[in-house]
């Protein structure tokens, strides 16, 4: 089982934690922990085996400082909804995954403004939306998408190279619930068409970016970041290519992150237990 924490710092609270989990027979099996002296937050993930956890989160909040956010044993399977657009390569990842059960999570459909890839999806048995953004102005589309997305009550939203920028309205829905990939090392190439800024620049590293959405476009808390070499010889067509790969393996590797609960979010930053 799993519990995380998130609190002020203080002395002691390290022993106070162990000592109220060993009163309920709880035995640590890993324990991982970061203070922000900057800000004086505390993070720990605990894996603490199997066992009852029936009044564990009440004495935790007894000796834990006031508002401190405490998740015992997370859902382990989380359920998530996929949002995509034309492109199938993150797409066909997440439902290869999901369908050999090692996701960590399990999709409950995708919606696309497009239908190009209904029919990958159906393959998979994957209940498909396509909600055209040309059919209803933004806020309608919006409205439509979230209304969709809460008949299967997710705990995760990915975007799998959904190209929409999303109004405040919606991320609000969501509150650090959207997982989006974006095709660059961010800061560096926020917007569209990243490898062609990349190619015109002369980069010798491309990259990609998991990152949690926020009101700012490209902005918002980083998960996960990988770079892959490239030099004078490839086009930007072979930087989409090159790109592609490894925005697969950084989604990946932020969903797993965040789906094992070893993620926190203090402000615009994450802490990540890896």
């Amino acid at each position: 089982m799993i519990i995380v924490i998130q609190c002020q710092d203080k002395v002691g609270l390290v022993a106070a934690i162990s000592s109220t989990l060993a009163k309920h027979l709880l035995n640590i099996v890993s324990m991982r922990e970061h203070v922000d002296h900057n800000e004086n937050i505390f993070f720990t993930r605990l894996d603490v085996g199997d066992g009852d956890i029936a009044g564990v989160e009440e004495s935790l909040r007894k000796i834990l400082p006031e508002g401190a956010y405490i998740a015992v044993n997370p859902e382990p399977v989380k359920k998530v909804v996929v949002l995509a657009t034309k492109e199938y390569h993150c797409l066909s990842d997440i439902l290869i995954r999901n369908h050999f059960g090692t996701l960590g999570a399990s999709v409950q459909c995708v919606i696309a403004n497009h239908d190009k890839l209904q029919n990958i999806c159906e393959r998979f048995d994957i209940p498909f939306f396509c909600i055209s953004h040309e059919s209803a102005d933004k806020a309608a589309f919006e409205e439509n998408i979230i209304g969709t997305i809460k008949k299967y009550t997710p705990d995760y939203v990915v975007l799998a190279k959904y190209m929409r920028i999303l109004s405040p309205r919606f991320v609000a829905e969501f509150p650090m619930k959207i997982i989006n990939i974006h095709h660059s090392f961010l800061p560096a190439f926020i917007g569209a068409n990243p490898y062609k800024q990349a190619f015109e620049r002369g980069v010798k590293l491309i990259g990609a970016t998991a990152h949690y959405v926020s009101d700012e476009l490209d902005e918002g808390p980083i998960i996960a970041q990988q770079i892959v070499p490239v030099n004078h010889s490839y086009s930007w067509k072979d930087m989409v290519k090159a790109g592609q790969e490894v925005e697969t393996a950084v989604l990946a590797k932020a969903m797993k992150l965040v789906f094992e609960d070893r993620v926190f979010v203090h402000k615009n930053k994450t802490v990540v237990f890896e």
